[in-house]
């Protein structure tokens, strides 16, 4: 008979182990994107690969692991995964995710010998030796994304394997970084494993095992408790990615039906665009993962990840599709796996628009430099994720300036660190007023921030929608994202979805979409709308023309009479 209050401390040993893996990476990875971003998925998972425990970095990350480590033990055998291996998994239709985004995860075994689990952390890494320093926009096939790992050992019995360090070594741009950041892993892996073992040594393999086993049940059932609360029914959505990066004039649809029952949360992508040429191809393992990020913010939001969470959810798609990339279809630019999730939402607020926001901006809008440091003579590589608004809601106004909701747990690269590590100066770094989408209840604003480049340098624009934000029950779109090179100068050219060679004094705007509003503009409290105008959220001049809302000259006062008489003249006549 199962003791609950011993499975109870062992999943808190479990999410334990976990947080210290994520601290133990962060305190020894040679990367900002690690150890500033929090670009990584740490997980403890049991003898079936399935996460019983993580600690918050980019969700997707997470449950791709799972699908990850599954593939491996599938390709390599329990019986290869000896005590003291640690294994490099990076090949995409795998791994779930693209070549520098590398799964060093290790078999745990319990002092007796007996195979317990695996530790697992899949971080950004800078360099494999893919075809353009920095990111990949115009690959066609794999071939042209770096080298690859299929399960390889980087120790084997505690001992390093020389031979695979010194491949690495000698196909990478930035050898010792690159090196630096899977040691950080293989440190951190080891961690996970050491605390997973000190639990089994403690409560013995079995009631480990057990624990593993109700951790995941009980995620299941609080699972089809979430599921069970939510309206039954099928919906469908569309939306576009600007361009694959190859033909930048065409549109990639991401088309998502989504059917609610009884006993399944369903995500049909079938009807996705199909062969597609550029490189934002998802490998079926990230498509699930995305549709699990979905699945869990509607059903079990307040609980951690453990796999259980996920036995409702099915999802559908068409192998040869940006929604199923198989070999040797492109897959670096990974952008679709960060898009694709407000479709689903998109099909959801026709059903239950009380549920469902609106659009938030709607990219994760990631600026990457490189280049040559004058000041050290060495070679330089930074990134950073700008916040975007959030959708209104029918509870309130969405949140201004914050995260995308496809990296929950994750965080910008702070001015003071991009200036330190780069000859980048960043001359404004502020809110995006008149951003978000009006309504009864606003879009959050985006924000905008100016790089200015003070060597000669290469800039990444890494943004793949910029079409304007959708809005739910009645509200207006929010403004899209967008990034330019050189603003309001002779030579100003677009910068998303660009790899730009930029000389000293070439300034990089970075400027992001609000959410979408949710509901009528009009019925918005005017007191709320001074609130905003005095924040600087709204313009005056937007507050009349968006909300009907007229404040009086040289303060925020509202002039009600004004107020009443704009907001009550036909559409049109205002």
């Amino acid at each position: 008979m199962r003791d609950a209050i011993t499975i109870e401390v062992i999943r808190h040993g479990l999410i334990a182990a976990a947080a210290e893996v994520a601290h133990n990476l962060c305190r020894t990875a040679y990367n900002t994107v690690v150890y500033e971003i929090h670009d990584y998925g740490v997980g403890i998972h049991d003898v079936n690969g399935d996460v019983v425990a993580d600690a918050p970095g980019i969700a997707i990350f997470t449950r791709g692991n799972d699908y990850g480590i599954k593939k491996a033990i599938e390709f390599l055998g329990v019986d290869a995964m000896g005590e003291g291996d640690v294994f490099l998994l990076n090949y995409p239709y795998w791994s779930s995710a693209h070549t520098l985004d590398t799964l060093v995860f290790a078999p745990i075994h319990a002092s007796g010998g007996e195979l317990i689990g695996y530790a697992s952390v899949r971080i950004h890494v800078l360099d494999l030796m893919q075809k353009d320093a920095g990111y990949v926009l115009d690959s066609t096939d794999m071939y042209q994304e770096g080298i690859f790992f299929p399960g390889t050992r980087l120790y084997q019995a505690g001992r390093q394997c020389d031979d695979v360090f010194n491949i690495i070594r000698f196909n990478s741009r930035m050898p010792e970084r690159t090196i630096g950041d899977l040691q950080a892993q293989v440190s951190a892996v080891h961690a996970g494993a050491a605390r997973t073992r000190e639990i089994a040594d403690k409560y013995g393999v079995e009631a480990l095992a057990d624990a593993m086993q109700a951790i995941n049940e009980h995620g299941e059932k609080l699972a089809r408790i979430g599921l069970a609360k939510l309206p039954k029914g099928t919906w469908h959505a569309r939306d576009f990615m600007d361009s694959d990066g190859i033909d930048k004039s065409t549109p990639v649809a991401m088309d998502a039906v989504v059917t609610i029952t009884d006993d399944e949360f369903i995500i049909d992508w079938s009807d996705s665009a199909f062969g597609v040429v550029g490189p934002i191809n998802l490998p079926p393992g990230q498509t699930e993962a995305l549709c699990s990020l979905v699945f869990k913010s509607l059903t079990t939001p307040d609980s951690p990840v453990v796999a259980g969470n996920f036995a409702p959810l099915r999802v559908i798609t068409r192998e040869g599709s940006v929604m199923h990339a198989v070999p040797p279809m492109p897959t670096f630019t990974l952008w679709t796996g960060l898009l694709a999730g407000e479709v689903v939402l998109k099909a959801l607020a026709q059903g239950m628009p009380e549920w469902m926001p609106a659009s938030s901006g709607g990219d994760v809008n990631s600026m990457m430099g490189l280049g040559v440091n004058p000041r050290t003579g060495d070679s330089w590589l930074e990134a950073t994720n700008e916040a975007v608004g959030y959708g209104g809601h029918a509870d309130g106004d969405g949140e201004d300036g914050i995260m995308h909701f496809s990296e929950p747990g994750c965080r910008n690269n702070p001015v003071e660190v991009l200036e330190t590590k780069s000859p980048m100066i960043i001359d404004h770094y502020g809110y995006r007023p008149d951003s978000g989408g009006a309504g009864k209840h606003r879009g959050g604003v985006g924000v905008s921030r100016a790089y200015r480049f003070t060597a000669p340098s290469v800039g990444i624009g890494l943004m793949y929608k910029t079409s304007p934000p959708w809005a739910v029950a009645g509200g207006e779109e929010g403004v899209p994202n967008g990034m330019t090179i050189n603003p309001g100068r002779p030579d100003e050219r677009r910068g998303a979805g660009e790899y730009s060679h930029l000389e000293p004094g070439d300034v990089l705007v970075n400027a992001t979409g609000g959410g979408g509003g949710w509901g009528p503009a009009f019925e918005r409290d005017p007191l709320a709308v001074a609130a905003d105008v005095r924040n600087g959220f709204v313009s005056r001049e937007a507050a009349a023309e968006s909300y009907g809302v007229v404040l009086r000259p040289g303060g925020f006062d509202i002039d009600e009479s004004a107020t009443a008489e704009r907001r009550a003249a036909p559409a049109g006549t205002r």
